[in-house]
């Protein structure tokens, strides 16, 4: 695997240090990192699953909405971000890896270095109270 840019390196060391959960991908949406909050609410660790593509993880989580819809790759803030390379913001469901649903906002934003450089996107999410 080619080396990181440093700022996904310091992306990837900026969220392991936060307390919310938090997601780091490459421009391809290609996971390189969550954090310890992130495995709590996702079910597994990240040690178990590493890397994943984004095929992978868009729906390794099984996200719908509120209706008990499935939500496609396309329809998450991350992806989104990942195509427009805006900030984007929404909230939705998961079922993790432990079968425990889970209602989550997310704020998803892409990583640009200078001199705009798209470098991928972080997502920092939180659970939603019912």
């Amino acid at each position: 695997m080619p080396a990181q840019p440093l700022e996904l390196i310091l992306g990837r060391q900026f969220i392991d240090t936060i307390s919310l959960p938090a997601f780091l991908v490459d421009t391809e949406g290609n996971l390189l990192f969550y954090n310890e909050s992130a495995e709590t609410v996702f079910g597994l660790k990240f040690g178990e699953t590493g890397g994943m593509r984004v095929e992978e993880w868009a729906t390794i989580f099984t996200p719908y909405n509120e209706k008990g819809e499935l939500i496609s790759p396309e329809g998450l803030p991350l992806v989104q971000t990942l195509q427009t390379k805006k900030p984007t913001s929404g909230s939705f469901f998961i079922k993790n890896m432990q079968g425990r649903d889970e209602h989550i906002q997310v704020t998803a934003f892409p990583i640009i270095a200078r001199p705009d450089r798209f470098l991928g996107a972080m997502a920092i999410f939180w659970t939603l109270d019912e």
